[in-house]
């Protein structure tokens, strides 16, 4: 495995990626500080993953910086490589069980596009959320990329972001998520022309997506995006939002960038998707595509 870099690397060279994008948030608050945010809904960081900690540890964070986590493990097939890979029922109520009446708000991170065949429709629904990105992605032959990887090949640009948009798409209109992660991300060799590849017709495109299908859109304060002009057109539409800090110890329930954004956008509490408010979690009103 030498050759090859794990999303959990990756993500922890995030500040890299933002400087090369031109995406860096002034700060909000220092790290040693509770967060502190002029909004009228409780901060909440719903993803948060538990790589090299334990709850316990992740818990004082939460209170150290005044904001609920929403606590992720990975799921899908075991032909996903991460630390800890939850594949089947028992595994999943196993999770749950060690969440069990903690304060934190039980998700996963879904993984490819099979992930909805290692569970039943029960145990997924014994979850608060469930959360995914498209940064896994079909070569050229089906098989699953991952765009994170030195050693991905996406070919010629344009071509693969008009894929990578209806990738966005697919993703959106077939999984039953509550939450997209990570979004407007793109691979290192768009990322010096963000502005170029990311239209407004791109853009309108997933917003749209997310609104009709009910999904929320994070605000990602690891990656810094989606950019100002992405989570305008989200909130013209109608989209909700959620923070996220694709943390891992300790830096989970860091939320300088979507806080900033919250203030650009006048964010309210109508806004703010809230695990179990509202209705039915996505899960309960999926139905299969025909």
């Amino acid at each position: 495995m030498t050759n090859i870099i794990t999303r959990r690397r990756f993500i922890g060279n995030a500040a890299a990626y933002a400087a090369a994008a031109g995406l860096a948030a002034r700060s909000i608050r220092s790290e040693e500080s509770k967060t502190v945010a002029d909004t009228d809904f409780p901060l909440c960081d719903l993803h948060v993953h538990l790589d090299n900690s334990t709850i316990d540890a992740v818990l004082g964070i939460a209170e150290q910086r005044g904001v609920k986590f929403g606590i992720v493990e990975h799921a899908g097939t075991k032909e996903n490589v991460y630390p800890t890979v939850l594949s089947n029922d028992t595994e999943l109520r196993a999770y749950i069980a060690m969440l069990k009446d903690k304060p934190v708000y039980k998700g996963i991170q879904a993984e490819w596009t099979d992930w909805m065949g290692c569970f039943s429709k029960e145990a997924l629904a014994e979850l608060d959320f469930v959360l995914g990105d498209t940064m896994t992605f079909p070569d050229k032959n089906g098989k699953r990329m991952k765009l994170w990887e030195k050693t991905s090949d996406i070919g010629d640009l344009k071509v693969f972001m008009d894929r990578y948009v209806d990738w966005h798409i697919e993703i959106l209109s077939n999984e039953p998520l509550d939450i997209l992660a990570n979004v407007s991300w793109l691979p290192p060799a768009l990322v010096a022309d963000f502005d170029t590849w990311w239209t407004d017709a791109r853009i309108q495109r997933v917003v749209d997506a997310a609104v009709k299908n009910s999904i929320a859109i994070e605000i990602s304060s690891s990656f810094v995006l989606p950019k100002l002009n992405f989570l305008k057109a989200a909130k013209a539409a109608g989209a909700k939002f959620t923070f996220g800090s694709n943390g891992r110890y300790p830096n989970m329930g860091k939320l300088d960038y979507s806080l900033q954004m919250a203030k650009e956008l006048g964010l309210q509490k109508s806004d703010m998707f809230v695990p179990g408010a509202g209705g039915q979690k996505a899960i309960q009103r999926w139905r299969p595509p025909t």
